[in-house]
């Protein structure tokens, strides 16, 4: 005997593993592949793949799984924000729609949960008049250290939205930095095969950002980046490539230019703008860069 769904609006386009942890039984990856192998799932009649994108109408036909137990995870822990966290983000807001929030994100606090971070956006955002009717969707990330403009999306529908636009290019961001040494003027375009490692596989992924040097002095230089690709890390691999790391930056550094003492904890990267097109209504956002860059910008420039 099966069990019949059919896959409602709010969940288009999501990965049918997704979809199944969710509407389901919360089971580790790899149980879920094996269900996948052992035929127990069908999609409109026909076999699938956990990275089929379900659309709605889908009917999905769920064998007996009842062997599969979710078991006892760890529970999930959310931060929980004080009231004054909470009213302080007034103060970051850049726009507030009834589709998407736009946000100056602060250095030094990561955009969700992790293994090394409890304190987070999403969940002192949650907590905010502007989400009392709706839940926050992460749509695309900064890095704990880097400031700046953060879309946070409103709707499951506009979260689907701002993943595609990404994923083809027509989200555009600008970000500044302050590096160590003089940047010549010449480089453009910083074209690179950065290499990650998923578990033990090594990956090669192209990274493309186009660069433009604002002010340099012997020591250090201001600026411009506007990455076409989106991988991790990416500007901050790039930089230190051409043997100009970003200032404060404990991971991606050259030991002998590197003073800690001068600008420590503070990584000196900005996401100073975005632009994008909804519905043939153009957006574009800034994003004011803190006090810390702006007073490292104001001595040695």
């Amino acid at each position: 005997m099966s069990k019949t769904y059919n896959v409602e609006k709010e969940y288009q386009n999501m990965r049918f593993d997704k979809w199944f942890k969710k509407k389901i039984i919360n089971l580790p990856q790899s149980l879920v592949e094996k269900i996948i192998r052992l035929n127990k799932v069908k999609i409109n009649k026909k076999k699938t793949k956990s990275s089929y994108r379900v659309k709605p109408g889908d009917i999905i036909e769920i064998y007996d799984i009842s062997k599969f137990k979710a078991g006892d995870r760890p529970k999930i822990l959310k931060y929980k924000p004080s009231r004054k966290e909470v009213d302080d983000y007034d103060d970051y807001i850049i726009e507030n729609n009834e589709n998407f929030m736009v946000i100056n994100k602060p250095s030094g606090i990561p955009v969700q949960s992790g293994t090394k971070s409890f304190r987070n956006i999403i969940d002192i955002i949650k907590d905010t008049k502007y989400f009392q009717n709706y839940k926050p969707y992460i749509v695309h990330r900064l890095d704990k250290e880097t400031s700046g403009v953060l879309i946070i999306a409103k709707t499951r529908e506009f979260a689907q939205l701002f993943t595609s636009l990404f994923r083809i290019r027509k989200i555009h961001k600008t970000y500044l930095a302050l590096t160590y040494g003089r940047i010549n003027k010449i480089k453009e375009t910083l074209k690179d095969d950065l290499v990650v490692f998923d578990n033990s596989k090594k990956l090669v992924q192209k990274a493309i950002s186009h660069l433009k040097v604002l002010k340099t002095s012997d020591n250090y230089s201001y600026v411009e980046l506007n990455p076409i690709t989106g991988r991790k890390h990416q500007l901050r691999k790039q930089l230190y490539n051409i043997g100009n790391p970003i200032i404060g930056d404990d991971k991606y550094f050259i030991n002998k230019k590197v003073n800690k003492k001068e600008i420590k904890n503070k990584l000196m990267l900005h996401a100073y703008k975005i632009k994008f097109m909804i519905n043939n209504t153009q957006y574009n956002f800034k994003a004011k860069y803190n006090k810390d860059f702006e007073n490292f910008l104001k001595r040695k420039f």
